[in-house]
């Protein structure tokens, strides 16, 4: 079984005005030990942008295959919202990627970028979006109070 990775922190980097920006440095490790290439694309229910690895986007289409009717109006709609919006992005000798005109549009970004890290996945926001937005879910969060039960296979 393979190195776990896990994207993790909340980091703002500057976007220039060619929409350039840094990869936060662990991502990069992360995208160089995998050997693999970032993936990115609008995200279906937020102003922000998915950030994921190859191989993790790649899971996703062989679980869609087998959860879903192949010929399902709802595994063509995601299938086309997801994949066919996904853009693969090397880094350059600087560790920067180039965000597309029409991802920076979805998620409102114009000068600076946050980085969430969620685990294999990690998100990309303007600041002003990621400040509601995480000030929503620590509401949500204080209100329900949840709870996880881990199982005890596996440690």
């Amino acid at each position: 079984m393979g190195k776990t990775f896990l994207f993790l922190d909340t980091i703002t980097n500057k976007v220039d005005s060619k929409g350039r920006v840094s990869l936060p440095a662990d991502y990069r490790e992360i995208v160089k030990e995998l050997s693999t290439n970032i993936v990115c694309y609008r995200s279906l229910s937020a102003p922000c942008i998915e950030g994921c690895t190859e191989e993790l986007l790649a899971k996703l289409a062989s679980e869609m295959e087998s959860s879903l009717d192949f010929f399902s109006q709802t595994q063509d709609d995601l299938t086309n919202l997801i994949f066919g919006d996904a853009r693969k992005f090397t880094f350059d000798s600087t560790g920067r990627i180039v965000l597309s005109e029409k991802l920076l549009a979805h998620a409102q970004i114009t000068d600076s970028a946050v980085f969430v890290g969620k685990g294999r996945k990690f998100q990309i926001w303007s600041p002003e979006n990621w400040a509601k937005e995480e000030k929503r879910i620590r509401a949500e969060i204080a209100k329900k109070r949840p709870s996880l039960t881990f199982s005890r296979e596996g440690n």
